[in-house]
């Protein structure tokens, strides 16, 4: 009897990663001066030195829109990886901010980008979009029989913070939001076939676990009937946040080491969540990966939601060689949502 041959495995690689940070960095000191708040409280309770902002902090201007960002990370992204926009044959992009309800932004971004006639998809959500983002990417890539397409996350988180507001009697759910985000975009080129950094995309996890919970953040559009009501625009239970966030990053780590059947001694880098440069550096302490090299960023870019995954992952490049894994994890905290992935060059 004839064997038949063995299977072959369609699997996704990411090719190349580009991003992109508006303006230059805003440190504590010019901060605190705008806004009217201590230098100390944001040193300390944030721990986030420097972030990135789509608008004037003295005017308010909007000088870049999120769709002017994340065109930039795809841009530097294509370049990276020496493939034309011909060669692309999807676009999936995660947001938490939007530029407008519609049109969709990932069909600004592909216009600028000059791509037609392909598809695109837009996912709603805050630090897991991103993580979902290069779910669907995969799943078109091993399942759909693309050959190569466009991931974009990115948040510009500043327009919805009023600049000139007096914020010495703020509550602190409403004053840690003018201090902990910042604004960008990134953006990575998935392929069938291994090319450019040749990273194979093992597992991506993205799950709802919010059942019963109340949010950890809520942010608000408002429209012409609601424009006028007295509420925050963003709203953030940061002590829910402290308490929850460590110990589903640790759920999410010892599920993608179980699924992949890896041991803790195999991963090589980790690119833990992040929330703030002092919550980030707790989470990696509970992890406890004493053998793999940690890659952050928050603490220079700010939490700039979606783009912070690709933000890692430049930083994560240079530094992997040919065998090597790495393991991500990030935690949505708006409605409770468990997320992560796993790389290895090949």
């Amino acid at each position: 009897m004839q064997s038949s041959p063995p299977s072959t495995e369609v699997v996704a690689h990411l090719a190349a990663v580009g991003t992109a940070l508006p303006g230059d960095p805003v440190d504590n000191a010019m901060l605190a001066k705008t806004l009217g708040v201590n230098e100390e409280w944001i040193d300390v309770f944030i721990g986030t030195r420097t972030r990135h902002f789509a608008r004037d902090l003295i005017t308010g201007e909007v000088r870049w829109s999120l769709a002017d960002l994340c065109a930039q990370a795809a841009e530097r992204a294509l370049s990276a990886a020496r493939i034309s926009p011909e060669e692309i044959e999807f676009v999936v992009m995660g947001t938490a901010t939007p530029d407008h309800l519609m049109p969709a932004t990932v069909n600004q971004v592909a216009d600028q980008l000059g791509l037609d006639q392909l598809p695109t998809y837009q996912l709603q959500s805050g630090c897991a979009g991103a993580v979902q983002a290069l779910e669907l990417g995969r799943t078109l890539i091993t399942g759909g029989g693309y050959g190569a397409g466009l991931v974009i996350g990115g948040d510009v988180c500043s327009k919805h913070l009023e600049l000139d507001r007096d914020l010495s009697d703020a509550a602190p759910s409403d004053l840690v939001n003018y201090v902990l985000f910042g604004d960008g975009a990134g953006a990575a080129v998935l392929t069938a076939e291994p090319r450019g950094e040749r990273l194979a995309l093992r597992r991506v996890l993205n799950r709802f676990t919010g059942l019963g919970r109340e949010p950890g953040q809520v942010i608000d559009w408002f429209g012409l009937a609601d424009r006028h009501e007295d509420r925050q625009a963003v709203r953030e239970d940061y002590k829910a946040i402290e308490s929850a966030v460590p110990v589903m990053a640790a759920e999410i780590l010892w599920e993608l080491l179980e699924e992949l059947d890896w041991t803790t001694d195999q991963v090589d880098f980790l690119l833990p969540p992040q929330l703030s440069g002092r919550m980030t550096r707790r989470i990696t302490e509970q992890l406890d990966l004493p053998g793999a090299v940690e890659v952050s960023c928050v603490a220079e870019t700010g939490n700039n939601g979606n783009a912070l995954p690709f933000l890692q992952l430049e930083g994560l490049l240079p530094k992997m060689t040919d065998g090597q894994r790495a393991l991500a994890v990030a935690v949505e905290s708006s409605k409770w949502i468990k997320s992560g992935f796993a790389l290895e060059k090949v």
